[in-house]
């Protein structure tokens, strides 16, 4: 079964933006197609999503540690006049970040979520 998720800090810049869950869910199906922005290694991915009444290249770029086609944990976002890009740090901070949540046990995981630390995307029928 296919997991999307995202991290509390995540959940409140998503919500800032009225970004909504229906735009992740379909950069996961966009994902699980082999359409990847960057694969930054150690299983982490950017990937550009759409804005509200835009496309991908004025929305915004998202970061996420994935194993395609089971868990993926959307980590940061941003928008592109924002910031070009995250630095060496923010990126080694958030692959390691990633790789913590990839590896949660089924229990560890419940616990992430009741606890507030991560949170379920919601897809619906589609995913």
């Amino acid at each position: 079964m296919t997991r999307i998720l995202k991290r509390k800090h995540f959940a409140r810049w998503q919500a800032s933006e009225k970004l909504s869950d229906t735009v992740l869910c379909k950069a996961v199906r966009e994902m699980e197609r082999g359409l990847i922005d960057a694969n930054l290694g150690g299983q982490l991915y950017k990937k550009r999503v759409t804005r509200s009444g835009g496309g991908k290249s004025g929305g915004y770029r998202t970061l996420l540690s994935a194993r395609i086609g089971s868990r993926y944990i959307f980590l940061h976002g941003f928008t592109k006049n924002e910031k070009a890009d995250i630095t060496e740090n923010e990126e080694k901070a958030l692959r390691f970040a990633g790789r913590l949540f990839l590896d949660l046990s089924g229990e560890s995981l419940v616990k992430a979520l009741q606890s507030g630390v991560l949170m379920e995307v919601h897809c619906g029928q589609d995913h």
